[in-house]
């Protein structure tokens, strides 16, 4: 049975507001499913147009959300109400102090190289099956592209073979978040994988059709692997390989990113390279706006401490010893 939803009152300004902000070179399209929710929710009354009750009604209709997930939909209603109101004065604008209250996230669980070759292992022993043939091939590099790269997941589900140059070990990632598009060189241990894993993956019988996606979930190659479904896998290889931090804590995908910036840092503390100047080619590489979004990912951990500790004692303990003297 399907449920028809009438016009409402909010078709036109929603239509509005994304147009807008797509002129300005906005993809919204998460926005854009918040609101199409809203408006359906909305247009299940006749007539009806957003008030406090719907509202509140709405929200209570996410009992499974995390807060800080219901405060960014909260957050993008808001923002649409305060656009609508510029034509229309007397229209509903959400109250943010009645907002879903902002959780502290969740530190990330920084992987060491060991931690990731013990991964490598499982993976290559991940049994596969008659409709996932490369299954373990897939997993294996999936966990280096993220590890190496810093690539967001949805950006490693979304390369295709087109995306790939095995010969100059170069990935394009086109059009990802921040209407960002970027080309990421691959260090010479993780190229020399992609060109093992493109051998199994040009192989017959999956497709050699370029917009077929790189990592594959069927035998035809025409399937890509769904956030979950990756996401699971890597969850297992996680505990088959016994990653965790000194409290217990197993890391989540994304932690995968938080790592390889962190790797960054050390390997550029390590060699005596000018790590304030590197920082924007680190933001750049990650598809960042800009360095303070990278910050995000850059966590001065005791190893990193230690790290930059002895290289400014190198440099100018012999100053602070003259000083103390």
């Amino acid at each position: 049975m399907t449920t028809t939803i009438s016009s409402t009152p909010l078709d036109q300004p929603v239509a509005a507001w994304l147009a807008h902000q797509r002129a300005l070179g906005r993809r919204y399209d998460p926005e854009e499913w918040i609101l199409k929710s809203l408006r359906a929710f909305i247009g299940r009354t006749p007539g009806l147009d957003i008030d406090q009750a719907s509202f509140d009604q709405w929200c209570a209709a996410f009992p499974h959300l995390a807060s800080n997930t219901l405060l960014y939909r909260q957050r993008v209603v808001r923002r649409f109400c305060l656009h609508r109101r510029r034509k229309e004065p007397a229209c509903f604008v959400p109250d943010p102090l009645r907002f879903a209250r902002r959780e502290p996230f969740r530190r990330p669980v920084i992987i060491e190289p060991e931690q990731i070759a013990r991964m490598l292992t499982a993976a290559d022993s991940m049994p596969v099956t008659s409709g996932s043939p490369l299954r373990s091939a897939v997993y294996r590099m999936a966990v280096i592209l993220l590890y190496t790269t810093g690539l967001r997941r949805g950006e490693l589900l979304r390369l295709t073979l087109a995306d790939c140059e095995p010969e100059s070990g170069v990935l394009r990632v086109r059009e990802s978040k921040f209407h960002k598009s970027r080309i990421l060189p691959l260090s010479p241990d993780a190229h020399a994988e992609l060109r093992g894993y493109l051998q199994k993956r040009l192989a017959a019988p999956f497709s050699k059709n370029p917009d077929t996606p790189l990592l594959i979930n069927t035998e035809g190659g025409l399937r890509p692997y769904t956030g979950t479904g990756i996401s699971g896998g890597l969850q297992a290889l996680f505990k088959a390989a016994g990653v965790e931090d000194s409290e217990g804590r197993r890391p989540r995908v994304h932690d995968l990113r938080h790592s390889f910036a962190v790797g960054a840092l050390v390997r550029w503390y390590l060699e005596g390279a000018d790590v304030q100047s590197n920082l924007p080619k680190l933001a750049l590489y990650m598809g960042h706006v800009s360095i303070a979004s990278t910050a995000h990912y850059l966590h001065f951990l005791p190893k990193l401490q230690a790290i930059a500790s002895d290289r400014f004692e190198s440099a100018f303990g012999n100053l602070v010893r003259e000083a103390v003297a």
